[in-house]
C-alpha cells in the first residue's frame, strides 16, 4: 500500500488528482481500524495530518470556518461557546486520545450514519467546503452531503477543506444513546438547535437511518407551535408530538446494538427532552436580560 504525505494544501490537491483511489487520512481513528481488521484495503493512503491549513479556524463575515483537521478537543475547548451542540457531541467521541486525533472533517469523510458530529451539523445548517485541483471550491449544504451508508457527495478528485456554520443563535443540545457516554458507537443520537431570528428549530438524527438526516416534519410542526414572541412555556402536547414526528422520520434497522423499535422509542424521548431543555434555556435567557 502506497503512503502519500503532502505538506501543503495545493500539494494535497495535486496528489488527490493523481491518485483518485487513495483514501484520505485525517485523524485515522476510523480508517486505521478498518485497515487493521481488513475491512478495507485501499490502493494508497493520503495522509493530510501535515497540512497545517486544515488545522485552523476563523470567523469570516460573521460565520465560523473550521478546518477539516481541527480535532475534537479543540472544538470543545475553543468553539464550545459558539457551537455548543457540536461541542457536546465531540465530548462523546471515543477516548481523550481519540478526541485529540479525530476531527469533524474525518467524520464527514467517513460518512458513517453513526458519526457523532453529523446531527449537530445538520441541526445547525452547516455547509461543507470541498475542493479539487481541476474544478476549484464547491460548497455543499450538509443536507446534500450524505448519499448513503458511508457514502458522501465528494467527487473522486475532491477533498474536504472545512465546514462553515453560523455561531449558535440560540440554545443547542446533543443527546446520544449508548452503553457508555463515550468510547462507544451510538445506538442512536439526536441534535436540536434553536434559530430564534428565523423562528425555526433545526434537527439532526444519527444512527437511525442509512444516512444522518433531519426530521423535516417535526421542524415544520414546531414552526406553528412555539411562542417566539413572548417565549411562553412549551406545552407537553407539543413536546410529545415533536417526539413522535422525530421518531417517524427515522428508518432504523435491527442490529447487535439495538432494535429498530428501540431506536425509534429512544429518539422520541431524546427529542422531547432536548426540545424542553433548549426551550427552557431560551426562556431563561429572556428572564435574565429583563432582570438585569
Amino acid at each position: 500500500m502506497e503512503f502519500l504525505r503532502p505538506s501543503t494544501w495545493p500539494d494535497a490537491l495535486a496528489v488527490r488528482a493523481a491518485h483518485p483511489g487513495a483514501l484520505p487520512l485525517q485523524g485515522g481513528t476510523d480508517v486505521m481500524v478498518e485497515i487493521n481488521f481488513d475491512v478495507h484495503r485501499p490502493e494508497a493512503l493520503l495522509d493530510l495530518t501535515r497540512v497545517t491549513e486544515l488545522a485552523t479556524w476563523d470567523v469570516v463575515d460573521g460565520r465560523l470556518r473550521v478546518g477539516a483537521g481541527v480535532p475534537y478537543v479543540r472544538v470543545i475547548g475553543e468553539l464550545g461557546d459558539r457551537l455548543p451542540g457540536l461541542a457536546q457531541a465531540s465530548r462523546t467521541v471515543g477516548s481523550p486520545q481519540i478526541r485529540n486525533r479525530g476531527s469533524v472533517g474525518g467524520n464527514l469523510g467517513a460518512a458513517s450514519p453513526a458519526g457523532d458530529s453529523h446531527p449537530p451539523l445538520l441541526a445547525g445548517g452547516a455547509v461543507i467546503e470541498v475542493e479539487s485541483a481541476a474544478r476549484g471550491v464547491r460548497m455543499i449544504p450538509v443536507d446534500d452531503f450524505y448519499l448513503g451508508v458511508k457514502r458522501n457527495a465528494l467527487e473522486p478528485d475532491e477533498l474536504i477543506r472545512a465546514f462553515w456554520s453560523a455561531p449558535a443563535p440560540g440554545p443547542q443540545y446533543f443527546s446520544k444513546i449508548g452503553t457508555r457516554n463515550a468510547m462507544v458507537i451510538a445506538v442512536c443520537s439526536f441534535a436540536i438547535a434553536l434559530h430564534p431570528e428565523e423562528r425555526r428549530v433545526g434537527t439532526g438524527i444519527g444512527s437511525a437511518a442509512p444516512t444522518p438526516r433531519r426530521a423535516a416534519a417535526a421542524e415544520e410542526f414546531l414552526a406553528g407551535e412555539l411562542d417566539w414572541e413572548t417565549r411562553g412555556p412549551l406545552s407537553l402536547t407539543a413536546a410529545r408530538r415533536f417526539g413522535e414526528l422525530v421518531r417517524d422520520a427515522a428508518a432504523p434497522i435491527d442490529d447487535v446494538r439495538g432494535t429498530g423499535d428501540y431506536r425509534r422509542h429512544a429518539l422520541s424521548v431524546m427529542a422531547r427532552r432536548t426540545l424542553t431543555w433548549a426551550w427552557n434555556d431560551f426562556r431563561a435567557a429572556t428572564t435574565g436580560r429583563e432582570a438585569s
